[in-house]
Formats: structure tokens, C-alpha cells, sequence
């Protein structure tokens, strides 16, 4: 999640037309889009560093998350590798300050890259559901990181992470005034922001952090 500099990177094609339509759908959003006119989601970078970036800043906010990607970014190189990984995690198996788990999982991914088990060129063919299915058989990734690498790397227009809890609490905050909601009740709230629901998504996530987050 680095700093916010969407503003100097191109737009999704279809980011103009769903803001507008979901300006004109629900009052919530038609008052936070226009706070953010100028930023938008961003291109992301190779499909190993999204999910590198996803793993590691998975329960974190965006300023440990940034915090600890720099870190680790700074012991195995800009961008990162799966090479550089497996090299590093030869002399120090906790990938510069990760918790057991999560440098377990980096190297798992690493590995999975390194070896050609996984085949990034297929998933823009591939549909949502088909692209997650093979993101999590790699150790360490559930759901929730496939389907921030479906918004940020693929850019997906209709994504809904309800295991998101950023997400959750602010649809808490705007639709149920700070009460807290069930995954349920966060899927009706969505169903006026499809077949959009990644913008939806990516604005409720802007009106809670003033940096951009980003994977």
C-alpha cells in the first residue's frame, strides 16, 4: 500500500461510467465520489508483488502495512522477486521483520512462482471464481487475498470482499450509523452497486484512510 499516487496513473476504462451510475444510485456514495475526483485505482504491479503486498498486509492498516513492505522490500530488492526471496530466506527466515506465518507464506508463494506452479498468463482469461480457485492452493492465501488481487492486479469491476473489515466497517458507519453488520446485511446494501461493485468498494475504503490503498 504506498503512498497515494493514483492522481499520475491512467484510469481503468470503465471507472468513469461507474462512478457516475453509482453517484446516481446510492446517496452515500453519491457524496463520498466527488471528494475523490482526481484518484481512482490505480494499475497495480506483477502478479507475484500484489500478492506478495496482499499476504503481508493482510489485518495490518495501511501505514504498518507500508511500514513492513518497505522493509521487506529494502532486504530483498524493488521490486521483488521470487528469486531474491528464496535467497533471502536462506540467511534469515523471517523476511526482514515478518511474523513466522506470514514469511512462511511469501516463501510458499515464492516457490510456487519460482517452480512455474502457477500460471499468471491464464488468470486475465480466467473468470473470478476460476482465478481464486487457483490462487488458493498456494499456502497462505484465502478469499480475501485473491480477491484483492482480482481489484488490484486484474482490476475486476464487480468485486465484493465481505471478509474485508475496512470495507465492513464503513458500510457500518454510512448505511447503519457506527452499528456493526453482517456479511449479509453488507451483500444487500451492494446489491445497488452492480455489476461495480470494486468501485463501491474502492471508495468506501477512500473515505475512511486518506492514503489510497493499494496492492
Amino acid at each position: 500500500m504506498p503512498e497515494d499516487v493514483t492522481i499520475l496513473r491512467s484510469k481503468p476504462e470503465f471507472w468513469d461510467e461507474a462512478s457516475s451510475q453509482l453517484m446516481g444510485r446510492d446517496r452515500i456514495l453519491k457524496k463520498l465520489i466527488p471528494r475523490h475526483k482526481s484518484e481512482w485505482l490505480a494499475p497495480s504491479a506483477t502478479p507475484f508483488v500484489t500478492l506478495a503486498r496482499a499476504i503481508i498486509g493482510h489485518q495490518l492498516s495501511v501505514k504498518a502495512a507500508d511500514a513492513m513492505w518497505q522493509r521487506f522490500t529494502d532486504a530483498c530488492g524493488r521490486p521483488p522477486t521470487p528469486r531474491a526471496v528464496i535467497t533471502l530466506a536462506e540467511t534469515d527466515s523471517g523476511l526482514a521483520g515478518l511474523s513466522k506465518r506470514k514469511s512462511e507464506y511469501i516463501l510458499d508463494l515464492a516457490i510456487h512462482f519460482s517452480e512455474k506452479k502457477v500460471q499468471p498468463a491464464l488468470w486475465s482469461a480466467m473468470s473470478d471464481e476460476e482465478v481464486i480457485a487457483d490462487l488458493c492452493v498456494i499456502r497462505g492465501i484465502g478469499r480475501w487475498t485473491a480477491e484483492m488481487f482480482l481489484i488490484f492486479n486484474l482490476q475486476r469491476p464487480d468485486i465484493l470482499p465481505l471478509d474485508d473489515s475496512s470495507l465492513l466497517k464503513a458500510i457500518s458507519l454510512h448505511y447503519f450509523s457506527g452499528e456493526p453488520v453482517s456479511r449479509f446485511e453488507a451483500r444487500e446494501v451492494a446489491q445497488a452497486w452492480a455489476p461495480w461493485r470494486t468501485v463501491a468498494t474502492w471508495y468506501l475504503w477512500r473515505s475512511l484512510d486518506p492514503a489510497a490503498v493499494q496492492y
